[in-house]
């Protein structure tokens, strides 16, 4: 395996060195599509939160800062990313406003119904199943929570497949796929917005009616 497959794989599951220097990358590289992603949620509402494959946890900040008053939980099943996230959010953790564990989004470890809001950036592609991952985010939310889905590919991206071939177990999902896996899960309503330029997807699903989209407007695709 050459070295550039190799640092590459390190996307899925950071591992020593090379995965040291991917979850740094990754926070940078990916800071303007999880922005994009954020976007869409409402401005105010969620106060417990779960961040699912978090990596570097730049994108936990994100949400820390967005949601003043929330706490959240993040994920992933790299001790390398959990190392950097919690790296990079020595603040929240400190305040008491987050935590970040290893685990496996197969099988949370959290409570039935325990959030509002789940989010998940550039990760699904490697999720078991995913349905059977989706209905484990579906368990730990609470009625009319969000599920926040951010893909960098939507999965009509021509030259988005050369990564198929580059990095071990990677599908890559459009976005009628993505929301019957998140329909077969439980979810009753799934949005899903586009940057049709950059191929960029973001899917938001609903368990039940969403109480914190209302009087939102949100946007389609762009």
């Amino acid at each position: 395996m050459g070295i550039l497959k190799v640092f590459f794989n390190n996307t899925r599951k950071p591992e020593g060195l090379l995965g040291r220097c991917m979850v740094g990358s990754m926070n940078r590289a990916h800071a303007a599509l999880a922005d994009w992603g954020i976007s869409y949620l409402p401005e105010t509402g969620p106060t417990e939160i779960a961040e699912l494959g978090c990596g570097g946890g730049r994108n936990i900040r994100a949400l820390l800062r967005k949601y003043p008053a929330a706490t959240v939980a993040a994920l992933d099943y790299s001790e390398v990313s959990v190392e950097k996230a919690r790296s990079v959010n020595r603040k929240g953790l400190q305040a008491g406003r987050c935590r970040i564990i290893q685990g496996e989004v197969s099988c949370l470890p959290f409570e039935d119904g325990a959030f509002d809001l789940v989010t998940a950036f550039e990760t699904v592609y490697f999720w078991p199943g995913p349905t059977e991952s989706f209905r484990e985010v579906y368990r730990t939310l609470r009625p009319g929570g969000i599920f926040l889905i951010v893909n960098e590919s939507d999965g009509e991206d021509p030259h988005a497949s050369k990564w198929l071939s580059v990095i071990d177990g990677m599908r890559i999902f459009d976005g009628d796929q993505l929301a019957r896996f998140l329909t077969e899960a439980g979810f009753s309503e799934v949005i899903l917005n586009r940057n049709a330029k950059k191929h960029w997807l973001c899917v938001l699903a609903m368990r039940e009616n969403s109480s914190l989209l209302e009087n939102e407007e949100l946007g389609g695709i762009s």
